[in-house]
């Protein structure tokens, strides 16, 4: 019996009734018979192919075979590592969406194998390329965050962990930024209560970011706004303590001398409170 290629079968595949072809080949330029013969080659060989494109700077095609591979023999090893090139391919690419897609894929199949940890961080490089202006939405900073968190804490001692937490520290800025912003909206139309409580979770949750020291200026001014002189002086007196040297501080001093008065902290206060874990460095 005569051998029939694989690329005779799909042609044969493609000619309809009466010697024509159909046409959802014709009708679609992406519809390569060649192409469509190349995925019928083992897992494999299919992975050296895709590595040899991907080195010759053929990325699609690189691609197209990584995902074949994926695609026709799922939960091989082949198609694992196929699956972590996948990612890698589709971030470099600047498919950030792509490459969290099959990245979160992969951590599902594949969460303690060796390649898990680089997956993961992927994912979290792959929600930091997302992450926009400071006065724009920023859960594409929580996502950054929530991912490299993984890496550091599933994955300690990953070659990974250090640019991980690089990435950590400029989101958490981001969304500190971010609550920055709004409540110098609200300190502007004087809604100092709605100002006071953006500033107060800057200090809280985002500790040790660039923000804290304009956060507790800002306090000093809305408390003292709201004539709560005694929180206005503590503020000012935290924002003393943990940055001495800020030009914030020198604001905020100048501020209350204007009225007779200087930092003074209140050992009650949340601030007071907020200032021990600010000198400690706690997070």
């Amino acid at each position: 019996m005569m051998k029939i290629s694989a690329r005779a079968v799909l042609m044969m595949l493609a000619i309809g009734a009466g010697g024509t072809m159909l046409t959802a080949c014709t009708s679609d330029p992406d519809m390569d018979i060649t192409k469509l013969a190349v995925e019928t080659d083992p897992p494999e060989q299919l992975y050296t192919q895709a590595l040899a494109n991907l080195n010759a700077g053929k990325t699609a095609e690189a691609q197209r075979k990584f995902e074949a591979i994926d695609r026709q023999n799922p939960f091989s090893e082949p198609a694992r590592k196929a699956l972590v090139m996948s990612t890698f391919v589709k971030y470099r690419s600047g498919d950030t969406v792509g490459a969290i897609a099959s990245g979160e894929r992969y951590m599902a199949l594949y969460p303690q194998t060796k390649d898990a940890p680089y997956v993961q961080y992927m994912i979290g490089l792959s929600y930091s390329k997302q992450i926009p202006v400071v006065t724009q939405d920023q859960r594409a900073s929580a996502k950054t965050i929530e991912a490299m968190l993984k890496v550091v804490n599933d994955y300690p001692t990953s070659e990974y962990v250090d640019d991980a937490q690089t990435k950590i520290r400029f989101a958490r800025d981001n969304l500190a930024g971010k609550e920055m912003q709004i409540g110098r909206y609200y300190e502007e139309r004087k809604e100092y209560l709605a100002a006071i409580s953006r500033f107060r979770n800057v200090v809280e949750s985002f500790p040790n970011t660039n923000q804290v020291e304009e956060a507790l200026a800002r306090l000093c001014e809305s408390y003292y706004a709201l004539g709560l002189v005694d929180e206005a002086q503590t503020a000012a007196a935290v924002l003393g303590h943990n940055y001495p040297d800020s030009e914030w501080y020198k604001d905020s001093y100048a501020l209350l001398k204007s009225k007779g008065l200087e930092p003074r902290e209140n050992q009650g206060s949340w601030l007071s409170r907020a200032g021990k874990k600010l000198l400690l460095g706690e997070s």
